[in-house]
């Protein structure tokens, strides 16, 4: 079974940091990217970042580059989210899921920053 559990959110005032993680099983990670995404309340879920694990690289959306860095450690199945920075219009349920993929989408984690 396909299961990507997202952690490490929580409630940060503006200007500080958080790191989210992403553990990953139930599929060959070295295969495929995996992206970071969100979605605040009202709105529909939007990518954040993703990181290639065949190849190493890296995307960011506009909004988050300079901010956020996304890293991947494959012998643990496992990848980060670093958010510094952090901004109150960055508040929302993360998600982590391999790109594309329709299934293996979890909880999320709960990030909220306030002014």
């Amino acid at each position: 079974e396909v299961q990507l559990q997202a952690s490490g959110g929580g409630l940060v005032q503006a200007g500080g940091s958080l790191r989210l993680s992403c553990a990953a099983s139930g599929f060959t990670f070295d295969d495929y990217t995996i992206g970071w995404f969100r979605q605040a309340p009202g709105k529909e879920r939007e990518g954040v970042s993703c990181i290639s694990n065949s190849d190493g690289s890296r995307y960011y959306e506009d909004s988050v580059r300079g901010r956020f860095t996304i890293s991947s450690d494959s012998a643990k199945s496992t990848v980060f989210l670093q958010m510094n920075s952090l901004k109150p219009e960055d508040t929302a349920v993360y998600y982590c899921n391999r790109v594309g993929a329709r299934d293996g989408w979890g909880a999320g984690t709960q990030v909220t920053v306030s002014s």
